[in-house]
């Protein structure tokens, strides 16, 4: 399975408030958290990155167990 992250935006001042890790091309959140369809995307080879942060706990530790 392919995954990717996808943003979430904070409702008050739109800055990214947290990374989520969702199947690739897909907008429910490994965490089970719907995101918007138009959020930015990034791979998940950043996964773990600075560029990565701030990552939701939950995807993290979801993706860790479904990646060899």
């Amino acid at each position: 399975m392919a995954y990717e992250m996808r943003a979430e935006y904070d409702a008050e001042d739109g800055a990214i408030r947290h990374w989520h890790m969702v199947e690739d091309g897909g907008v429910r959140a490994l965490c089970g958290r719907d995101l918007d369809p138009g959020a930015p995307t990034q791979s998940a080879d950043a996964w773990g990155s600075e560029a990565a942060e701030p990552f939701c706990h939950s995807c993290g530790a979801l993706y860790l167990r479904q990646v060899p």
